[in-house]
């Protein structure tokens, strides 16, 4: 499993639509879309927001 599909995982896992996690991330769905198929990934900083949201490790998100 990528780190692209994990993203996917865990905002499916809390329900969340990509619209609704980006507003919680102050980004685009756009950007969202963009981790969940591997063109981009997230910075740093999104990172930390997204183990804070999904409640887990950042080595959850990216191992």
């Amino acid at each position: 499993m990528t780190k692209t599909n994990k993203i996917k995982e865990f905002r499916i896992k809390r329900n969340l639509k990509q619209t609704d996690l980006a507003n919680q991330l102050n980004v685009t769905r756009y950007a969202v879309a963009q981790w969940e198929t591997g063109r981009t990934l997230p910075r740093a900083e999104i990172l930390i927001q997204l183990s804070k949201i999904f409640k887990c490790k950042i080595d959850d998100l990216i191992c």
